[in-house]
């Protein structure tokens, strides 16, 4: 290979290592498999939790903002999937990474979110729980079983419900 041709592949190998470096970056830090990292969310009344407290159940755990379309567009997909299986050990845990609380506390009310599990922080992606899994954009969902295990990351809807549904018959 000669220089010339070198440099016509360069852009090209350059933006194959920043997309590459792109999604290292952004890639959550557990996969299907880990056991789900604890920690302690707050609410904005002051109620804390820890994910562990939901140990027996099947737990979604879901970072979202009212702020972020894609969230939005995806809760009545999560309200119908916690309908489907809350009778059956299932419910979400939800993380809100906000900017404004009382926009916040709106949207889970219009979107009807009725789980318990509702957490918000103001530090952003900078929350230890965000940090915990490398969560760099939302919507970001990770499906754990009742002994802690994480059973799948960012995975649609539809691949939760069938997920669920497998599982929860099986059982």
């Amino acid at each position: 290979m000669n220089f010339s041709s070198f440099r016509r592949y360069l852009p090209v190998l350059i933006l194959v290592l920043l997309a590459f470096a792109w999604y290292q970056y952004r890639k959550p830090s557990v996969t299907a498999g880990d056991m789900a990292p604890d920690f302690e969310a707050s609410a904005p009344d002051g109620r804390t939790a820890r994910l562990s407290d939901l140990r027996g159940q099947y737990v979604l755990l879901q970072f979202w903002g009212s702020w972020c379309g894609p969230c939005r567009k995806e809760n009545p997909e999560l309200v119908a999937l916690y309908n489907n299986y809350k009778a059956q050990s299932f419910t979400i845990f939800s993380v809100g990474i906000e900017q404004n609380l009382q926009a916040w506390e709106r949207a889970i009310e219009v979107d009807g979110l009725a789980w318990p599990n509702h957490y918000a922080t103001s530090d952003r992606f900078d929350h230890p729980a965000a940090q915990l899994y490398n969560v760099k954009s939302i919507p970001s969902t990770f499906l754990i079983n009742p002994e802690g295990r994480i059973m799948g990351v960012n995975l649609s809807p539809a691949q939760m419900e069938r997920m669920l549904g497998q599982v929860i018959t099986e059982n």
